[in-house]
């Protein structure tokens, strides 16, 4: 069964881009939360060996010296620009699981073998065409594989053009192939395993594919004997739905700068639970049960404090109103005072889809369609109007605890008020 796994390039920065030709060719970084640790790198900042994660501080003095442009993350126009990306891939197969905000395998079965890097071309340019976003293909047998394969296009190792299927090739050039990667860029294969498998003389991915099965199973966990069945062409993860609900819904930030206050807590508590809430709509569930966590900063010489609280719904609800209610109700039960708290967040646990929730002889149906029909216009404004049109009185309006993001680019798809304008 051929499987796709399509993969968007340096996807954030490849989302800038899209709206600022200006920064094709040039060295660009995305920062994380409060811009604190590069989490997207173009190519030309790969070159110059600046490292994922790296700190900004550390790579300043650098980014002066060659040009580099920070951009702030921009998550509202990375998540619109990545359900445009996987709307248009939906079309080339009937089945397609959503594997991250930046890629997705598709199953393509039925299709004739000798047709497959031609299709992969096709999805390359229909992406860069509708979107504006580069993507790498690769196409196996296993997920394990095209994963692999992508890797291989991307690095140019067996590709063409940004696509790679290792069902053109026999066993002894994927063995060429297989020879010179890194058992450690296996998918499913983290650092802690990499040095375990080092330590045994498995440093390939060769190596690993032909390792012996029953020494693998005995001295790794089942995961790892699955990745090696897979190497092996043997299908063992199964290709998932991507209409799978969520079990757990979590929005959290770090502040940009420290909050003291209960009434500053409870802002940004009441703005998370109202943007989970959009988000269990969205997937047209209901949550039976919301944790709400604070925390102050572990890396200060002071007083560390965390604490978290699960409050139970008495009905599973998708409804703002009753969900910041019970949010803030256990915020005021784990506040201390005297305590400068950068972090805070909410967890909406017990989902289950709305349509199959069970009907009690209790429950008032008045009061149930007037929640429906509120919530149905909060969402209807907000996505006509741009995020937070309508909203919560208790998240507040400033939000002077925002996470830094001093160099954020405009919201070019979401919000009406930053559309670009051709002049």
């Amino acid at each position: 069964m051929p499987i796709a796994l399509v993969d968007c390039n340096n996807f954030y920065v490849s989302c800038e881009r899209v709206f600022n030709p200006k920064l094709e060719g040039v060295p660009v970084v995305v920062l994380s939360n409060n811009d604190g640790v590069a989490v997207a790198r173009s190519a030309e900042v790969k070159a110059l060996g600046i490292n994922m994660a790296e700190p900004w501080f550390k790579i300043e003095k650098i980014a002066k010296k060659y040009g580099i442009i920070a951009l702030s993350s921009n998550y509202t126009l990375y998540g619109d620009m990545s359900a445009r990306v996987m709307s248009t891939l939906a079309n080339f197969s009937p089945k397609q699981e959503i594997y991250s905000i930046d890629e997705c395998f598709l199953d393509l079965s039925g299709f004739p073998p000798d047709s497959l890097m031609a299709y992969g071309q096709k999805i390359r340019q229909t992406v860069r065409q509708n979107v504006g976003i580069p993507v790498c293909v690769g196409i196996a047998d296993t997920k394990t594989l095209a994963k692999l394969a992508n890797h291989c296009a991307k690095k140019g190792y067996a590709g063409r053009d940004g696509v790679c299927d290792f069902g053109r090739f026999n066993q002894e050039v994927k063995t060429k192939v297989f020879s010179k990667i890194p058992a450690g860029d296996v998918w499913g294969v983290g650092r802690k395993i990499s040095e375990k498998l080092l330590t045994m003389n498995i440093k390939t991915v060769e190596d690993l594919r032909t390792a012996n099965p029953e020494m693998i199973r005995s001295q790794f966990s089942i995961v790892l004997s699955r990745t090696q069945n897979e190497l092996n062409g043997i299908p063992s993860i199964e290709l998932e739905d991507s209409g799978t609900s969520r079990q757990q819904i979590m929005v959290s930030r770090s502040f940009g700068t420290p909050v003291t206050s209960l009434e500053g807590l409870s802002e940004s508590v009441a703005y998370y639970a109202t943007t989970a809430a959009g988000k269990l709509r969205q997937d047209g569930s209901v949550a039976s049960s919301i944790s709400v966590f604070i925390r102050t900063s572990p890396f200060k010489n002071e007083e560390y404090y965390e604490n978290s609280l699960v409050v139970p719904l008495m009905n599973p609800t998708d409804d703002t109103t009753i969900l910041v209610k019970a949010a803030l109700s256990g915020l005021k039960k784990i506040f201390r005072n005297g305590f400068d708290y950068k972090k805070s967040g909410v967890m909406l646990m017990g989902l289950q889809p709305k349509d199959a929730l069970q009907k009690t002889l209790f429950d008032d149906t008045d009061k149930q369609t007037k929640s429906d029909n509120l919530m149905h216009v909060m969402d209807s404004i907000n996505q006509k109007m741009g995020k937070g049109s309508l909203t919560i009185a208790a998240s507040g309006l400033g939000h002077g605890w925002s996470m830094r993001r001093e160099n954020k680019s405009p919201s070019y798809t979401t919000d009406w008020s930053e559309l670009p304008v051709v002049r």
